[in-house]
């Protein structure tokens, strides 16, 4: 019975489950190389990856929250909150205060999903719902509605959002340490090797004496933390804050996670793979754009890879059975 389990088919449906991700990602490259001259060009693979930075900050939040076997709709309405909050407190008070401000805005969101989530018990889908509403509300409300002006007051941010370092744009260099940090806390930390065990198993968490409540407040506020500075890196490109950025962002973010071969039952899941997942999407619509295809299409094929990459995640896992 043993040497069923680990058969021939099980054992290639594991690796294939593994390095799908990057397999993916290896047969979009090629192809868009062959459809388009300058998708390899320097200048054309940064451009990508400072379009889904905003988007890779979201997905690292979302696999901490997806993790756990839990969901967050919210994240796009706090990063829209997160941009206007930028805006407003940059011209007043500072690019300091206006960072730490968002931070705390993003913990608030994140701590009211996951007290609702985990003390009273409310289903994540209704509740980030719910929190969805109230943020894209609060920053209509903060906003009138209107978009907001750093001017001068924000040329730091503005500077991050257009800037680089070696050639590198900023806020690429700040995703990639964010998928670096997770990577390490989930891998070495006893916080990323409970978050794990809470989505695979949380009665025997809770048995074996050990708080899950903790664990879930946390990755919401951290969900929440990364969601509104994703706001801000919005904002740094325009110099602009919006209540109206990020509608939809919270689909893209568990698709990149989804793609990424994390499981939406919970405990399996990592930050190198869900960075694939990103780069995935990010290929996929710079790819579209080069070769003209109009909006509303993009949106029927990003969701046809969404299916397939479903397809491939549950296939692999029913021949392991």
């Amino acid at each position: 019975m043993i040497q069923e389990k680990t058969s021939p088919i099980a054992r290639f449906s594991a690796l294939l489950h593994s390095i799908g991700p990057a397999l993916m990602l290896v047969v979009l490259l090629i192809f868009a190389t062959s459809m388009s001259d300058v998708f390899l060009s320097q200048r054309n693979l940064f451009n990508v990856l400072r379009q889904v930075s905003g988007i890779g900050l979201i997905s690292v939040g979302m696999l901490f929250v997806i993790l756990t076997r839990g969901i967050d709709l919210s994240v796009g309405s706090v990063a829209a909150l997160g941009s206007v909050t930028s805006a407003i407190i940059v011209q007043q008070y500072g690019t300091g205060a206006a960072i730490g401000m968002v931070i705390i805005v993003g913990a608030a969101c994140g701590l009211l999903s996951g007290l609702l989530v985990a003390l009273l018990r409310l289903p994540p889908f209704v509740t980030t719902l719910a929190v969805m509403t109230i943020a894209r509300g609060a920053a209509l409300i903060a906003s009138n509605g209107q978009p907001i002006r750093m001017g001068s007051a924000g040329d730091l941010i503005t500077e991050f959002g257009v800037g680089s370092l070696a050639g590198v744009p900023y806020p690429v260099i700040l995703m990639v340490a964010v998928f670096v940090i997770a990577g390490l806390v989930l891998t070495y930390t006893r916080f990323g090797r409970m978050v794990k065990a809470v989505g695979s198993n949380a009665e025997a968490v809770r048995l074996s004496g050990i708080s899950i409540a903790r664990y879930e407040v946390s990755v919401y506020v951290i969900s929440g933390i990364l969601a509104a500075l994703a706001g801000v890196i919005s904002s740094s490109r325009t110099g602009i804050g919006s209540a109206t950025i990020s509608v939809g962002a919270e689909l893209d973010a568990i698709a990149a996670v989804v793609i990424g071969g994390a499981s939406l039952l919970g405990g399996r899941g990592g930050a190198i793979n869900t960075f694939i997942g990103v780069c995935i999407l990010g290929v996929i619509s710079n790819l579209m754009n080069l070769a003209h295809v109009p909006g509303y299409h993009q949106q029927v094929f990003m969701g046809v890879i969404i299916i397939i990459a479903m397809l491939l995640q549950y296939g692999t896992a029913a021949l392991r059975r």
